[in-house]
């Protein structure tokens, strides 16, 4: 992919890291980055780990803690003033005492957490305690799909959206938007309010396409989906624009007015957003909702595989040494996460890691070899449901239990949000290449979504952390290193 950053950036970000590496002399910073697309569950992802680290969860395979070396996990004052803090204590509010998932990510966040430790090494512990302040930095999914447009211009990009929005599960949703796209002259003169029902058009369609019966991924500009305090501003009021073959647009035209705002855009929204942020992460974990897509379809699962290709192809990963870290963050560990495990039987997470696995495998091999280490896993950081079996005509099923969030519905049958239910989600497919196709019915998969649960308690009345699948094994492969 051609370079997507210019000299001024690489200077900035170089600058950006010398600063953070003459605050880290003295106590070890990690920037830890949690990426993922729209409804992947990044804010409960944060939540759990805060609080699994901070009161003690069930984390046996991350070892610092099942080997009792982990001393205590304590929040820190907001690291950067000029960014929101996570709201950690609102969302685990939602979890605990309303029983509703939190609100998805609006805006970029922050949240600092100091892990003290005991070394493992007996040289180590000579030198006293260890720790390591772990900067936690959360951003809606939406964002991520603007980072590849920085390597393309208008023109492309416009060739592309309109490819894009001719494939047969999309076609219909573009019906409006080509319509009004298709009485418009590029070439006449630029008009603000064509300018802006053209860009609401737009928007209305990649809305649709974002809808849970499409669950669509690949859908810049990921800002007209959540413009926040920029709705309505010029650098969001543009749509794709295709000349025909040997027709120039003058300055003065409305072509030239949408591709000056693209430009825009890109300067103004996603350049920063790279460069203060995305561009600093020294470990990510990238969540994947593969479920939603897989219910949706094979067409949907493509589509998330374009999506992912693209936003990974972003990374600046690699194996780092204290030199190159002075003058560029190099993301040295990327854990992919197929997340809401606990919509499946535990008999089929290894299908569902094969799947992810194949959607990633180009990205897999990019970060392997530049030195990167690379791992997926198929996990729920809240787990919302149990198992069990029933009997089906005198043979055993494996289902799931848990209490289907009020409206979802199963055939004929709605739920109120109060009643549990058990459920047969279906099997995923042996051979990971077959959910790729169009084979992939949504008919042969049922996932609801289902209430948070109710915490457990112990035989001596103490209430247990948020349970989970395998959040343990994601820290052991993103920290452990660090706590040694």
């Amino acid at each position: 992919m051609p370079k997507i950053t210019s000299v001024t950036d690489d200077a900035l970000i170089a600058f950006d890291n010398l600063s953070d590496a003459a605050s880290g002399i003295f106590e070890p910073t990690l920037r830890f980055g949690v990426t993922g697309l729209s409804r992947a569950g990044k804010t409960v992802f944060i939540t759990s780990l805060v609080h699994n680290l901070m009161h003690g969860g069930r984390l046996p395979l991350f070892s610092a803690y099942s080997e009792g070396r982990l001393e205590h996990a304590k929040l820190q004052p907001q690291p950067d003033d000029t960014i929101p803090r996570f709201r950690y204590e609102d969302h685990l509010k939602s979890l605990l005492d309303d029983g509703v998932w939190p609100q998805s990510t609006s805006a970029i966040s922050e949240l600092r957490l100091k892990l003290n430790f005991e070394s493992a090494s007996t040289l180590n512990r000579t030198f006293g305690r260890g720790s390591l302040t772990l900067d936690i930095v959360d951003y809606p999914g939406e964002w991520l799909l603007d980072l590849p447009l920085l390597a393309k211009d208008y023109a492309q990009w416009s060739r592309e959206a309109f490819a894009l929005s001719n494939l047969p599960n999309r076609k219909d949703l573009a019906k409006a938007w080509h319509k009004m796209d298709g009485t418009i002259d590029p070439t006449n003169e630029a008009d603000e309010m064509v300018a802006r029902d053209l860009a609401q058009a737009f928007t209305d369609y990649l809305r649709q396409c974002r809808d849970d019966k499409s669950a669509l991924s690949t859908l810049p500009p990921g800002r007209f989906l959540m413009p926040g305090d920029m709705e309505g501003s010029p650098a969001l009021t543009f749509a794709p624009m295709i000349l025909d073959e040997g027709v120039k647009a003058n300055s003065a035209s409305l072509y030239a007015m949408m591709e000056h705002r693209y430009e825009a855009y890109k300067k103004l929204v996603v350049k920063p957003f790279f460069r203060d942020h995305f561009a600093r992460i020294d470990r990510q974990i990238v969540l994947v909702d593969a479920l939603q897509a897989l219910n949706a379809g094979g067409g949907a699962v493509a589509d998330l595989e374009t999506a992912l290709s693209e936003i990974l192809s972003c990374f600046n990963h690699g194996k780092r040494s204290w030199f190159t870290s002075l003058f560029s963050t190099r993301t040295d560990r990327i854990l992919f996460a197929a997340t809401k495990a606990d919509h499946l039987h535990h008999e089929n997470h290894d299908r569902l890691e094969a799947i992810l696995e194949r959607l990633v495998d180009k990205a897999l091999q990019r970060a392997q070899f530049s030195g990167a280490k690379t791992d997926v896993v198929a996990m729920a950081a809240v787990r919302a449901t149990k198992e069990a079996e029933v009997n089906d005509g005198g043979e055993k099923l494996p289902v799931i239990v848990g209490t289907p969030l009020s409206g979802e519905t199963l055939g004929k049958e709605l739920f109120d949000g109060e009643k549990s239910t058990a459920l047969f989600p279906g099997d995923l497919p042996e051979d990971p290449a077959l959910a790729l196709g169009d084979d992939t019915k949504s008919g042969d998969l049922n996932f609801l979504r289902f209430k948070p649960p109710e915490l457990q308690k112990t035989a001596e009345g103490m209430t247990l952390s948020l349970p989970h699948i395998r959040l343990d094994r994601a820290l052991e492969f993103l920290l452990g290193d660090y706590l040694v």
